[in-house]
């Protein structure tokens, strides 16, 4: 029995072979991008040695997938045959480095050839109509969102504008958690914006609504904007529609990768049409606990010199639909009713009401049947919201709301927006 070939969420044509022997054989174009990963590291051959013969899906499938614990533990030095040569090349800036935030399994360090993050990010604008016609141009461009995450890379000392602008691009914030951010501090951020004049926008969602919270108190506009990237977090349809009422004239554009591996998704937001970033990714999709068109990610990067990454594990979920993708968040942070069924941020969005302007939320299960929602917003929760919380649940959940002035971050610098129970 010939066996059959993963499924995978790219477009079809880019991993067609036909005539490749019934199928059993991996395309051309993935098998020389894991020759070339096998090339590159010494990691990958050192865990799992690949034979010279033409490569079939069965031995992918033997191929170990490489977890963020796996990268933690070996550290990045792992992915090279010998370091001192990338530390030089990090003293001669042929090499950079990022630290990522650490939001599943702790801090990791990333190592990336020079121009890499800004090729994929261009490769990722490319594949979008709206972000399309700004890869290849200058523009202008403001980013709000944790100190510690991928793409921002302001040396986060305190520096006066403009000595935060670099090539078009602004950072706003000079630390995290803008729920403790002073009005003063608010006040310099929006000028910021206003001086700037931003074509596009970029944030943590949270980051982003309540920038929109200070820009609306402000009564100012930034007409400019004509594209809102959602990015670094999940967002949550409360901080879009916040969004919206701030900078109408800005479409938004969910764009969701990772510091380790690039960007690998992008779509209109809330639309659930994420298609992957083929020139990117190959993005291999495992079946998750057994539920319909609900899907594990495996990502194998593509043309990536430093620390590639051949079946990563993300730690994230999506859903297929007839449109596209969309992605529920990471495993953990996703709830499983008694009748199997899954509970992600989409769920909880759909029962809170439109008119209802909550800047941001958190749904923390305390108990086996109890929760805590804890919002920041203007006026306390609506009549019934509970009891619809409760019905998203099921099991019996009994919720109790919260508003709060504030909401901390973990200690990543990131907010999750629901937090079952670790079992």
């Amino acid at each position: 029995m010939i066996p059959s070939a993963p499924l995978f969420a790219n477009h079809p044509e880019l991993l067609a072979s036909p005539g490749r022997e019934e199928n059993s054989r991996v395309p051309e174009i993935l098998e020389a991008e894991i020759r070339r990963i096998y090339a590159r590291s010494p990691l990958y051959p050192k865990r799992f040695p690949l034979h010279q013969d033409p490569l079939h899906w069965a031995c992918y499938r033997e191929i170990p997938a490489l977890s963020k614990k796996d990268i933690v533990t070996l550290g990045h030095e792992a992915f090279f045959e010998d370091y001192k040569v990338i530390e030089r090349g990090l003293e001669e800036r042929r090499y950079e480095y990022e630290a990522t935030s650490g939001t599943t399994q702790g801090p990791m360090t990333v190592i990336m050839e020079d121009g890499w993050w800004n090729s994929q990010t261009a490769r990722a604008y490319r594949a979008h109509p709206l972000l399309a016609p700004y890869a290849d141009r200058p523009h202008r461009k403001c980013v709000l969102a944790p100190v510690g995450c991928s793409s921002n890379l302001c040396p986060y000392e305190d520096h006066p504008f403009p000595h935060r602008y670099f090539d078009g691009v602004v950072y706003l914030n000079l630390t995290s958690d803008p729920f403790v951010f002073p009005e003063s501090e608010w006040d310099r951020i929006v000028t910021e914006l206003q001086a700037v004049r931003p074509e596009i926008i970029e944030g943590e969602p949270i980051y982003l609504s309540l920038l929109a919270r200070a820009v609306l108190r402000r009564r100012v506009s930034v007409p400019s904007l004509r594209v809102a990237i959602l990015t670094y977090g999940k967002a949550s349809l409360v901080h879009s529609r916040r969004i919206a009422e701030a900078f109408p004239s800005a479409k938004q554009v969910d764009l969701y990768g990772s510091t380790e591996a690039g960007y690998i998704f992008v779509g209109d937001a809330f639309r659930g049409n994420s298609q992957v970033i083929d020139d990117n990714v190959f993005v291999e999709l495992e079946p998750f606990r057994g539920l319909t068109d609900v899907f594990q990610l495996y990502v194998t990067t593509r043309d990536r010199e430093a620390m590639p990454l051949l079946r990563y594990h993300t730690g994230d979920v999506v859903r297929r639909l007839p449109t596209g993708y969309s992605v529920l968040g990471r495993e953990g942070g996703l709830h499983f009713r008694s009748d199997a069924r899954v509970i992600s941020p989409t769920e909880i969005d759909q029962v809170i009401p439109a008119d209802f302007a909550c800047w941001h939320y958190t749904l923390t299960q305390a108990g086996d049947s109890r929760w805590n929602f804890d919002y920041v917003a203007e006026q306390s929760a609506p009549i019934g919201l509970t009891h619809a919380l409760e019905e998203v649940l099921g099991d019996g959940a009994r919720v109790a709301a919260f508003r709060k002035r504030l909401i901390a971050p973990a200690a990543s610098g990131k907010f999750a927006l629901l937090k079952p129970l670790v079992r």
